[in-house]
């Protein structure tokens, strides 16, 4: 396993328990983040804390990493097992999709969302 692949599986539990602090903590102070339920793209410490702070008011979403690969341009892709519940427990969502990482001296800087037939 790399380095890459056991800072991203740590990065998902920690976001499964909503520890914004050590998510934050492997992200490059400038990240570019997807704003998946708004739409657009957030950058930065504060307003990916912005985000997720408003998103788990409204949804309780989960992220398993099932398969991680090295993309040829070096970026790091995830396929992740997505389940968003309502509030109440109902789910809204359940897919794979593809999270695509870049990192710069061991930090995130970047995340792109791909979903794939």
């Amino acid at each position: 396993m790399t380095d890459a692949e056991r800072l991203l599986k740590r990065t998902y539990a920690a976001f499964n328990a909503r520890d914004i602090a050590s998510v934050l903590g492997v992200m490059h102070p400038d990240v570019d983040w997807p704003n998946g339920m708004e739409g657009g793209r957030v950058r930065g410490h504060d307003a990916v804390r912005g985000y997720w702070t408003r998103q788990w008011q409204i949804i309780d979403p989960s992220v398993e990493p099932r398969h991680i690969t090295t993309t040829r341009d070096g970026r790091v892709d995830v396929a992740v097992h997505q389940v968003v519940r309502d509030l109440a427990g109902r789910i809204v969502k359940d897919e794979i999709v593809h999270h695509v990482y870049a990192f710069e001296a061991g930090l995130i800087t970047s995340m792109e969302i791909e979903t794939r037939p």
